[in-house]
């Protein structure tokens, strides 16, 4: 039986980096729902079209386009022992939508590992970015900071917050992320399906813990 892993963490919880990781080891698809939707819109599909109605708009796509679009990316046959999903589900609606659809073909949710990351860490972790204005150069007044500060090492040009790097920015983006995600959470929760991964330990020792909960589908 196919299985597939929903993977769960808030911005700053270093998921993409660990979805990359799990499915190179477990030669599982990274299927996050923004490429889903890139896939659809730029190869004009009916459910794409459908969906660029209601983003046009500045809307919700619904579930219904947004579950299609979904289905039709875990029927390719790159998912047949599984695949790490990425940004779906959102909500519990949605969730009880793939288990349906997943047990219709025979498979199944084999467990939702959460990187869980204590809220101030997350704002540290987002906030301290600064890029130079010249080049793009990256640095982090924690992780990497500049030598002179507000100056780049690189070109010697000066650094700035891109508005999503400021702190009220990030702080908004976190407390959005808990409260619509606190549902589904609690969902999985309840299914017992929910593994929860202490995500303020280096990327490697996450990277451990998730391989022994994933167990690359085995």
């Amino acid at each position: 039986m196919a299985k597939f892993y929903v993977l769960l963490g808030p911005p700053g919880a270093g998921k993409g980096t660990q979805a990359e990781i799990i499915s190179t080891e477990c030669k599982i698809p990274h299927i996050s729902s923004g490429n889903i939707f890139r896939e659809n819109l730029q190869n004009d599909t009916e459910l794409g079209k459908k969906a660029k109605v209601f983003m046009e708009k500045g809307e919700l796509v619904p579930d219904d386009i947004t579950i299609g679009m979904v289905k039709d990316r875990l029927l390719k046959s790159d998912c047949g022992n599984g695949a790490l999903l990425d940004g779906f589900p959102r909500t519990p609606n949605q969730a009880q939508a793939l288990s349906e659809f997943l047990k219709s073909i025979h498979a199944e949710i084999a467990c939702v590992p959460f990187i869980d990351v204590e809220e101030n860490e997350l704002i540290e972790r987002l906030s301290g970015r600064w890029t130079c204005k010249a080049e793009g150069h990256v640095f982090h007044t924690l992780y990497k900071p500049s030598k002179v500060t507000g100056i780049c090492d690189h070109d010697g040009s000066e650094l700035y917050q891109r508005e999503d790097d400021k702190r009220e920015t990030v702080e908004q983006r976190i407390k959005v992320y808990f409260d619509q995600t606190a549902p589904l959470i609690d969902f999985y929760r309840e299914k017992e399906l929910l593994v929860e991964i202490d995500g303020a330990k280096t990327i490697e020792e996450v990277t451990s813990e998730l391989m022994k909960v994933v167990n690359c589908g085995k």
